[in-house]
């Protein structure tokens, strides 16, 4: 397992930390592989009941995407990398065990997408969400889909062309955020609920999530294809490097 990643159980619930706050636990494909290797190796284990997946350090949940990574995809690679997300999110969304999203701080476009495939999320007042992937010249696919399904077409439309970042006041007004706490009880908070989740009914609990998964699985599966479709001909036209290039250096200049 890899040091970008802690892993503990607290009662019957697993706590996955994203251990990289150096570069605000923004994920690369090793990173997002040892996630979804504790992901499974938590939902074999029936001493666990219900999963809380949270960030190190006080500034990001997760910035999403480790630019690093990404800047110099081919077309190829793109399509490669779509499939990985595929594993990624089909993992969460097939997983038999409930997910608490303790947020610690700001989640951003992939993280954004991740947070949302949780059941429950838990935020304190400073944490921001959204998905500002358009300043990076990176087109949203599975991220309207996703927030499609939660937020309808509207602001699905409006969150991804303008690519803002929503405060947390925002996010718990329009349902995205569940529960607002004090920044110190975040965590606290989140393994309470999961401890709750990891008491009720198992079965009850496994075919619930298995039929929020059945739903939504054929446009889950259309939502990977067009991404496909849609990340192979970004990444051919070399758009994403040069827009990563501009937004990094102008984060550079806030920071």
């Amino acid at each position: 397992m890899s040091a970008h990643i802690l892993i503990d159980q607290q009662d019957r619930v697993g706590l996955i930390t994203l251990n990289k706050p150096e570069k605000l636990n923004a994920w690369d494909r090793p990173m997002r592989d040892d996630i979804v290797r504790a992901l499974r190796d938590f939902d074999r284990d029936d001493g666990v009941g219900a999963v809380v997946l949270t960030g190190a350090g006080e500034r990001a949940f997760s910035a999403g995407q480790d630019f690093a990574e990404a800047h110099d995809f081919d077309a190829d690679r793109a399509e490669v990398w779509i499939r990985e997300w595929e594993t990624f999110y089909g993992t969460l969304r097939r997983l038999t065990k409930p997910i608490v999203m303790a947020l610690n701080g700001t989640a951003a476009g992939s993280a954004f997408q991740v947070a949302l495939l949780g059941d429950i999320r838990v935020a304190h007042a400073d944490v921001r969400m959204g998905q500002p992937e358009i300043n990076a010249g990176i087109a949203s696919i599975t991220g309207p889909w996703i927030m499609k399904e939660i937020l309808g077409m509207s602001r699905t439309v409006e969150l991804t062309l303008t690519g803002r970042m929503m405060p947390a006041d925002e996010c718990h007004r329009i349902g995205l955020v569940h529960h607002v706490v004090p920044r110190q009880e975040v965590l606290a908070k989140s393994l309470q609920i999961a401890n709750e989740l990891a008491a009720k009914a198992p079965l009850a609990m496994k075919l619930d999530r298995a039929w929020f998964a059945d739903m939504t699985e054929a446009a889950f599966q259309h939502t990977i294809a067009a991404a496909i479709r849609a990340h192979r001909e970004s990444y051919a036209s070399g758009e994403p490097a040069r827009k990563m290039e501009d937004f990094m250096a102008e984060r550079g200049k806030k920071l």
